[in-house]
């Protein structure tokens, strides 16, 4: 009801850890600071009656995500991508579904959440529930398809599949600091082969981009370091990164490509990985 009366002049407070920075330095100046911490039915990390998927409501912290065996278990890419979300400080107040409203192009959750084909759910007072594909939920920088009267309330993670692979990775002056660049991805590996694969590079463009490239290149291939140089090289050649503090276009590109092939040969020189990602 707050956020449909204020509008894009409100905040929603869950950990805070972007908001209080971007107030302390006058980026943000919001009328209205919404403190949902107290909402109970916003807790919790919870698996679909029929295993399907799994919860992660508004109010789980980075930390929570990070020690679940629920999310170990079920969501290894998640899991192998919260070693690298931030410092502990961060981790104990900052949540993963405040990460995925942020949309901040080097963090590891919207990544995590486009190449796993996660669901995210918003609520308003007027709309009710809205339910939209991460594919469908980034647009840009700190640009999603939330409306200013819907709040994040959930994101549901399909829960892996008996044949599929995971690997991430990223690059960082210090781990946890911010991501220069960062791969995630998720394949079917079965008799040697790779299928459906969905590889996304974060933190070199506006939003993390998943490679329609790779997943040409992979498919019913069996896996060689020649398959992994020829899905770097392409999915590299589709980022169209800025220049910034880390470096010009042309070394980000350099750098993706460096870290996709790593990440490849982690995840598929060794098949015998039960599923686990490595990161």
């Amino acid at each position: 009801m707050i956020l449909a009366e204020y509008g894009g002049d409100a905040r929603i407070l869950a950990g805070g850890q972007s908001m209080m920075a971007t107030l302390n330095l006058r980026l943000s100046a919001p009328a209205l600071l919404i403190d949902i911490n107290r909402i109970e039915s916003l807790q919790g990390i919870v698996p679909a009656s029929d295993g399907s998927y799994l919860r992660i409501g508004a109010l789980v912290r980075h930390a929570q995500t990070a020690s679940s065996p629920l999310v170990a278990e079920h969501l290894p890419l998640v899991a192998a991508a919260m070693r690298h979300v931030a410092h502990p400080a961060i981790r104990n107040r900052g949540t993963t579904c405040g990460s995925l409203a942020l949309a901040d192009p080097s963090s590891e959750m919207p990544a995590c959440a486009i190449v796993l084909d996660a669901m995210l759910v918003l609520q308003s007072k007027d709309g009710g529930l809205r339910h939209v594909p991460a594919s469908e939920f980034f647009f840009g920088l700190y640009e999603t398809a939330r409306r200013d009267d819907e709040m994040l309330i959930e994101v549901l993670f399909p829960c892996r599949g008996p044949d599929e692979v995971f690997g991430f990775d990223e690059l960082s002056r210090r781990h946890g600091d911010f991501a220069m660049v960062g791969v995630a991805l998720k394949a079917d590996f079965k008799e040697g082969r790779i299928g459906n694969l969905r590889m996304a590079t974060f933190a070199t463009d506006p939003m993390p981009i998943l490679s329609s490239a790779a997943a040409a290149l992979a498919e019913g291939q069996p896996w060689s370091s020649e398959l992994g140089e020829a899905i770097a090289a392409a999915a590299a050649d589709e980022l169209n990164p800025d220049e910034n503090q880390f470096g010009s276009p042309a070394v980000k590109r350099l750098q993706a490509r460096a870290l996709i092939r790593r990440v490849l040969a982690a995840t598929f020189n060794e098949p015998a990985r039960n599923g686990h990602a490595h990161g």
